[in-house]
């Protein structure tokens, strides 16, 4: 069984501004809304745990840096 490869933050991004595009436009069927839809959430969710990922990174790497100039300082 192949692993799909996960999309990163950028390409998510991307696709949820296509979908957007998609959905606004008049040419599209109400059972394919709902399938965009439903797919943007997914990637609504996604973006939004790999931002979470991203920010407690930041914060571990400002803490360590504060507790080396804090050694530092002694």
């Amino acid at each position: 069984m192949s692993k799909k490869k996960e999309k990163s933050f950028e390409e998510s991004l991307n696709r949820l501004q296509e979908i957007s595009d998609l959905l606004e436009s008049e040419g599209i069927g109400l059972d394919e809304s709902i399938k965009l839809y439903e797919e943007g959430i997914i990637l609504s969710k996604e973006c939004y745990k790999k931002l979470s990922e991203a920010e407690i990174k930041v914060t571990e790497l400002k803490n360590q840096l504060d507790s080396s100039i804090k050694e530092e300082e002694f």
